[in-house]
């Protein structure tokens, strides 16, 4: 079967030792294989042995490593990527574009075959999809996407775990990323110094299910506010300094 977007690759890690991503995955795999041309993934060593098996047995490219946090696997992943082909991306964390493909694939197929008119597209989220998230996820994002927003010059969502880019700024950011956290400091590497137009998306699909998307261990209620405020520190610090 020929894929429906010939040029554009998708670009994801997971960190899953329990394995909730399974069932999910296998349900959605045929999908994602038609949608995108090439599929390369970063597995944390950490993960699911029967996780690991299932992509091994599918289309995807793999690489299992070790665990060193989202920015380290999401660069290993595009650095990965980019030893294919493609010339357009889509990036997006696996427990994401699981839950997109399950609750609204047809917009999902529709973003894969707009991505060839975008350098760089943030892609946030609907007010509905925001409002499914914890409590602490949305106050805290809140300042995180202020921030962000007085930054690029528009009104975005920096923190939902997606985004779209060209082959030269997948490029540029390969070469300038190196910091904590890489919500808005690939969006700052293109704007700033890729000199390239950043602009911004808000999708239903990035919607939050606790099974899917909610932590991997447990944590206080103070833990999980202060987790998340420590995050929004880290993004918005990174958005003020990139490129300056």
């Amino acid at each position: 079967m020929g894929k429906e977007h010939p040029n554009t690759t998708l670009v994801t890690v997971t960190h899953d030792p329990e394995g909730k991503g399974i069932e999910l995955f296998k349900e959605m795999q045929q999908s994602l294989e038609e949608i995108y041309d090439k599929l390369f993934i970063t597995i944390s060593e950490e993960s699911s042995k029967e996780l690991i098996k299932e992509i091994e047995n599918s289309s995807f490219n793999y690489k299992v490593i070790p665990k060193k946090g989202a920015a380290n696997a999401r660069r290993e992943a595009l650095n990965f990527a980019l030893t294919g082909k493609g010339r357009y991306f889509h990036y997006c964390d696996f427990d994401r574009v699981l839950t997109w493909g399950k609750n609204h694939l047809n917009e999902l197929k529709v973003l894969v075959g707009d991505m060839s008119n975008y350098e760089y597209l943030i892609l946030g989220r609907t007010g509905r999809a925001m409002n499914t998230h914890p409590i602490e996820w949305i106050e805290t994002e809140k300042i995180t996407n202020h921030i962000v927003s007085l930054e690029l010059g528009i009104k975005v969502d920096i923190t939902a775990g997606s985004c779209g880019f060209s082959r030269e700024s997948a490029e540029y950011i390969n070469r300038y990323s190196k910091e904590k956290m890489t919500d808005a400091e690939w969006a700052m590497i293109v704007q700033r110094i890729a000199k390239r137009q950043v602009d911004y998306r808000a999708v239903e699909g990035l919607e939050y299910e606790e099974e899917i998307n909610g932590l991997n261990r447990t944590i206080s209620e103070s833990e999980k506010w202060f987790s998340r405020l420590r995050l929004s520190y880290i993004i918005s610090e990174t958005a003020m300094k990139i490129g300056k």
